[in-house]
C-alpha cells in the first residue's frame, strides 16, 4: 500500500485531476500488486512558477505539464518500479495527456515500522493488518 503524492501545476478540471490520480492508482494496483481498496494520494496543485525543474543534462524540454509523482512504498524490487516508471509515463500520456518528459516518478522505500494508519498504533507490528 503505497502512499503517493501527485504534485502537479494549477489548470487542470477537477475531471482531470481525478484521472490522473486514477491512472496512478492502477499502475499501484498491476504492477506494485497494492492490495485492492488500499489507496493512500495526495494531490496538490502549485501556481505556475512553483514547480521548478531545471534539466539534469538530459536535454528534456519541460512545459506547463510538469507532473511529479513520489511513491513511498515497501518491498518492491527494482524490476517492478522500472516497470511503475514505463507504465505512468506510457498511461500518463495516453490517459491524461501528461508528456512523458514532464513525468518526474521518485520512489522511496520504507519498512513495516515506518506506518501508522490511525489510532496512534503500528498496525503491522500490532498484527491488525
Amino acid at each position: 500500500m503505497p502512499l503517493v503524492r501527485i504534485d502537479l501545476q494549477a489548470g487542470r478540471t477537477p475531471a482531470e485531476v481525478r484521472r490522473l490520480a486514477d491512472v496512478v492508482q492502477d499502475v499501484m494496483l498491476e504492477v506494485f500488486a497494492a492490495p485492492p481498496g488500499d489507496r493512500y494520494q495526495i494531490v496538490t496543485e502549485h501556481p505556475p512558477g512553483r514547480i521548478i525543474v531545471e534539466d539534469s543534462g538530459l536535454g528534456l524540454e519541460r512545459t506547463d505539464g510538469i507532473t511529479v509523482v513520489q511513491i513511498v512504498q515497501q518491498g518492491r524490487d527494482r524490476a517492478q518500479k522500472e516497470r511503475a516508471y514505463a507504465a505512468l509515463a506510457q498511461r500518463l500520456e495516453s490517459e491524461c495527456g501528461v508528456r512523458p518528459a514532464d513525468l518526474i516518478v521518485s520512489v522511496t522505500g520504507n519498512s513495516r515500522e515506518d506506518w501508522s494508519f490511525g489510532l496512534g498504533r503500528a498496525q503491522f507490528l500490532t498484527g491488525e493488518l
